[in-house]
């Protein structure tokens, strides 16, 4: 059968180095991952026990497209908790997962070929869903000086129907402050463009607190997850937060592409917004990952790594040890053990010499990766 244009998107390398990773566990060996952004963590124990006390009493069937209304009205109580920001739960989208948040937000403010800035490096699906949904993805690319966020410059001219952003950002971890965020809402406002932003990493979060778009503006889409503060990757369920006038823009669009993001799912995260306690200790963890990450990745012979602000990643320049960082993986994974990602997934231009290597598992995993990246590096001279 034929395929149309718009299938041929690029696969997710991360989830072939899975893979990989997969195969070699299956002949036995054991894979420290530092490849997946991950939590090492499931669900909270509250949001488990919600759910298995709404299995004995609910037949868990369809919720309406928009979401269940104590869910929505319990995350616009956590933009007031976590931001000061007054929230009408009106304008929350439960959507399943970020993935169907970018569909959603995609679909209802793009025609085919508009142009659609994201910053490079960063979240690979974007540019893929972009093309899949006949949208043209335009590659900012980045400077370490800037932190690996775009600036205004970056598009200035640039005739786009949108920007994307994402703080902290996927794969760098660096963060965009009030100033950095306002003026690149006001440069793509100015040209007409839509802003969407990615908190998917918000909570996640080491010396400062991320800047949501909402304490800057009401025109934006923003769109989060209980993917990774909340641990619940495999849940598929996330959230979107638009303007007033959007919502049943994308109200009608959802109805009609998912009819609703999963009701297990919603319980379930309605209550893990109250497992403070568990939630914070899992941030203890990627504290203290992060710490050994900044001190030992140098050592071993990565010295090149953006500044993580938040998330669970380091991304390490590696263009002084190699031309090709996807065999550079390969070979990281067949002789140490440890599986990272190729910049490629994040930057198509620039990736051949950055990798991404996440710190979301267990500290005793992150300490024998570690170990074991000194163990190749100092082997392979």
């Amino acid at each position: 059968m034929r395929n149309s244009s718009r299938s041929a998107v690029d696969p997710f390398i991360v989830m072939d180095v899975m893979e990989a990773a997969r195969r070699s566990e299956e002949a036995g060996r054991r894979i420290i991952h530092m490849e997946v952004g991950q939590p090492g963590t499931g669900a909270p124990k509250g949001a488990a026990e919600a759910l298995a006390k709404s299995l004995e009493t609910d037949a868990l069937g369809y919720t309406v497209a928009l979401g269940l209304p104590a869910l929505r009205q319990r995350i616009a109580r956590l933009y007031g908790e976590w931001y000061g920001v007054d929230l009408n739960p009106e304008r929350v989208v439960i959507t399943p997962g970020s993935s169907g948040g970018f569909l959603l937000a995609f679909t209802a403010l793009f025609d085919s070929g508009d142009r659609v800035g994201i910053g490079a490096p960063g979240y690979p699906s974007y540019r893929q869903i972009l093309r899949a949904l006949g949208l043209v993805p335009v590659d900012l690319p980045t400077a370490p000086e800037n932190r690996l966020q775009p600036v205004p410059a970056d598009f200035a001219g640039l005739d786009l129907a949108g920007l994307m952003v994402a703080s902290p950002a996927n794969p760098t971890g660096t963060m965009l402050d009030h100033a950095a965020m306002g003026a690149l809402i006001e440069a793509a406002q100015a040209q007409g463009a839509s802003f969407i932003s990615d908190e998917i990493y918000h909570g996640i979060e080491y010396e400062a607190k991320a800047v949501t778009a909402l304490e800057l503006t009401d025109e934006c889409y923003v769109i989060n997850s209980f993917s990774k503060y909340f641990s619940m990757t495999g849940w598929r369920v996330g959230w979107m937060v638009v303007p007033e006038d959007q919502v049943r823009v994308v109200e009608r669009i959802a109805q009609n592409m998912f009819i609703c993001a999963p009701h297990a799912s919603q319980v379930a995260a309605l209550a893990a917004l109250d497992c403070d306690a568990e939630l914070q200790a899992n941030l203890d963890v990627y504290k203290a990952n992060r710490k050994l990450m900044l001190e030992r990745l140098p050592k071993a012979g990565f010295t090149r790594i953006a500044p993580p602000d938040g998330a669970f990643y380091v991304y390490a320049d590696v263009s002084d040890l190699t031309d090709d960082s996807r065999a550079f993986a390969a070979e990281i994974l067949e002789q140490a053990g440890v599986a990272v990602t190729p910049g490629l997934d994040f930057d198509p231009v620039r990736g051949a010499g950055t990798l991404r290597f996440s710190y979301a598992r267990a500290t005793a995993d992150i300490e024998e990766g570690l170990d074991r990246l000194e163990a190749f590096m100092k082997a392979r001279g």
